[in-house]
């Protein structure tokens, strides 16, 4: 059994990505050789690139403001107790529409962090 506290979990800072800051709470490091928790934290008036992955998504907004934009364009208002699901290759991003940070966990397959 593996029990951590976000604050002791390394901060990556996405190449060519400003304003958004990863943490892999639990991935391949600790053992889980399936599923990795993630910890996205975007600043105000921070965005993810529009894209896609070969592999689902399951988000739960855990902080402040932001949208999810689906692959038709349309976007969709987030807060706190949100959850989300992204299906293989579908396009997306994520957006902070707030003043504060945007906070969301996203479990993926192993294979994202590989």
């Amino acid at each position: 059994m593996i029990i951590k506290e976000l604050s002791d979990v390394a901060v990556t800072n996405l190449q060519g990505v400003d304003h958004i800051k990863k943490q892999i709470v639990i991935g391949p490091d600790d053992g889980s050789r399936e599923i990795v928790l993630r910890y996205f934290s975007i600043a105000p008036g921070g965005a993810s690139p529009h894209h896609t992955h070969d592999y689902p998504h399951l988000v739960k907004i855990e902080a402040g403001n932001g949208t999810v934009t689906d692959a038709t364009g349309n976007e969709h208002h987030l807060q706190a107790g949100n959850y989300v699901y992204i299906n293989n290759n579908e396009a997306h991003h994520f957006r902070n529409t707030g003043s504060a940070s945007f906070d969301f966990i996203c479990i993926v397959p192993q294979k994202a962090e590989s």
